[in-house]
């Protein structure tokens, strides 16, 4: 077995001291840095702009930087959609997408953007169940019975 040059090895002990002091110096930058804006395509007061101002509340105070709730209405949120697609790519505006994007790809034929392509998801942060149950499968008399 040949054994390494004095040189190769002093370079490779050298590498092996330094190799500890890498993480510190690499280290990653804290997110968020400043304020982060969450971008909802729907009005003010309805579920989406609720739910996402109760999401950018607790982010808030988790984070300790503010999340700013910005309504862009319009073209069953598409102007939104838009506005988040031609932001920078730096994790800084957000948007809360629903199921309105999934149809406006099939609805619009002329769309500047596609959500699949230019937009990363990071958190699935809703869901719901749809549908209602009675109360007893043989007595169906009127809406009271829905719970």
């Amino acid at each position: 077995m040949k054994r390494p040059h004095r040189r190769q090895f002093l370079l490779l002990a050298a590498g092996a001291a330094v190799l500890p002091a890498v993480p510190h110096i690499a280290r990653a930058q804290a997110y968020p840095s400043r304020p982060v804006r969450f971008v909802v395509g729907f009005a003010p007061g309805g579920g989406g702009d609720l739910a996402t101002r109760l999401m950018a509340q607790w982010l808030s105070d988790r984070l300790g930087r503010q999340f700013v709730v910005e309504n862009r209405v319009g073209a069953s949120s598409n102007l939104a959609t838009e506005q988040v697609v031609r932001a920078p790519a730096d994790g800084y505006t957000l948007i809360q997408l629903n199921v309105a994007n999934a149809i406006n790809a099939t609805l619009y034929a002329k769309l500047t953007f596609n959500v699949l392509r230019d937009l990363a998801p990071v958190a699935r942060a809703l869901s719901r169940a749809r549908g209602r149950r009675l109360r007893r499968p043989h007595d169906r008399h009127g809406a009271r019975d829905l719970r």
